[in-house]
């Protein structure tokens, strides 16, 4: 990577754009399970601290996804209009900005307008990752590279909730925020020291209405967009459904201390690493369907297996982390083929096409969400029809799939 000395302001311009950003899109992926993942064992002392119970404390998540469903819709255009390199250092500066402000919120209000202007500096960051695999990949190996990111990226959801758990014992809820905040601050420094630019395409009219319009509805028409991008939202339906219902039935149903959910949830994040190691390797023989395919039988197996414990009211630690850790082995396999699968066709409307992937994705995945939150019982059933819904579904689609391409291959 090739670092400009303190009298060279410009930004670099590496000869191998690929090798070079890799790094940076590994950092860029990782702010966003930093600013949800750090913060999970925090929730229910958010909750007691506001005075606002489960569905309050979750709210704080799901507004986080709100806007970063919606902001996505904005940001890609941007992308795709200035480049990747300004896009991503103003989305680490929101970050940066929003983090320190959360941690010293007075009220719930303030909390939640802070989550808000995060989702966004978060969604400028991951909107560019995606595009920035895209500038410099074909599709399949687009999703290699994916996967890859993904697989180092899942460091952070490992480490982070006990990192979270830690911090909340010992400092409280707001120490948390503080974490996040020196997270969004080392990307800063580094994207202002080395991102290059890799949108040798850029498109003045990306944002104009009519050009955007039009580029949306390219994309909204492909049946190839639309079905990769049913299988990202069907699998992330299940692990929004994990994030956000996993803390209140670990700390408050089983009776598990903050520090030891964050371990737990990192052992299950494991599983997502070894599918994403699997994906990347199983990627040239089986095809990005095939790759799909597996992984979604994965999945089913595991929420099918989830909610048969939850009706038979088995509710340990392992009947709750044995089969989240298939389900996120599955997705370890879905998700990175299903977000290239679904911006492939779209060279140049990377940027837009990744963001109306998103925004499709989080529109279904947080109204579930709060659905979790207000049918919160004490005990782990509505979590477990929630991920057994989702998985079967993304299933089906999957099974499904060979035929539809048939189908679309057809005179």
């Amino acid at each position: 990577m090739n670092v400009p000395s303190a009298r060279t302001p410009a930004a670099p311009a590496p000869s191998d754009p690929a090798a070079s950003v890799i790094l940076f899109v590994i950092g860029f992926m990782a702010m966003q399970p930093i600013a949800t993942d750090v913060y999970l064992a925090s929730l229910p002392a958010i909750g007691e601290a506001f005075a606002v119970g489960a569905s309050g404390a979750q709210l704080t998540l799901s507004i986080f996804f709100a806007g970063f469903a919606l902001s996505q819709l904005i940001v890609g255009p941007l992308a795709d209009r200035f480049g990747r390199r300004p896009i991503a250092i103003a989305g680490c500066t929101l970050y940066l900005g929003a983090s320190l402000a959360g941690a010293f919120a007075p009220s719930l209000a303030v909390l939640l307008a802070a989550r808000l202007v995060q989702a966004v500096g978060t969604c400028c960051v991951v909107i560019c990752a995606r595009a920035i695999v895209r500038d410099c990949h074909g599709p399949e190996q687009a999703a290699q590279v994916m996967s890859r990111a993904l697989a180092w990226m899942a460091l952070a959801p490992i480490t982070g909730p006990f990192i979270g758990g830690f911090l909340e014992e010992a400092f409280g809820w707001r120490a948390n925020l503080l974490a996040i905040a020196a997270a969004g601050a080392v990307m800063l420094w580094f994207a202002l020291r080395s991102l290059a630019e890799t949108n040798h395409h850029r498109n003045p009219q990306a944002t104009a209405p009519r050009e955007l319009a039009g580029t949306y509805a390219l994309i909204i028409r492909s049946r190839t967009f639309l079905t990769y991008t049913f299988f990202a939202t069907g699998t992330f339906c299940a692990l929004y459904s994990f994030i956000s219902g996993s803390p209140f039935v670990a700390i408050r149903v089983l009776g598990m201390a903050p520090r030891e959910f964050g371990l737990l949830f990192g052992g299950v994040v494991i599983g997502f690493i070894v599918g994403a190691a699997l994906g990347r390797r199983g990627l040239p023989r089986w095809g990005i369907a095939g790759t799909i395919r597996r992984g979604a039988i994965l999945q089913a197996t595991g929420g099918v297996s989830l909610l048969v414990l939850a009706l038979l009211e088995v509710q340990t630690v392992w009947s709750l982390m044995g089969p989240m850790f298939v389900i996120l082995l599955g997705h370890g396999l879905v998700q990175p083929s299903s977000q290239m699968g679904a911006i492939g066709p779209f060279p140049r409307q990377a940027g837009a096409a990744a963001a109306l992937g998103g925004f499709l994705m989080y529109t279904v995945a947080v109204p579930l969400g709060l659905a979790l939150g207000a049918s919160f019982n004490d005990t782990m059933l509505p979590l477990a029809i929630a991920v057994a819904v989702s998985t079967c579904t993304t299933l089906a689609g999957a099974l499904l799939l060979p035929a539809m391409q048939r189908e679309a291959s057809s005179p």
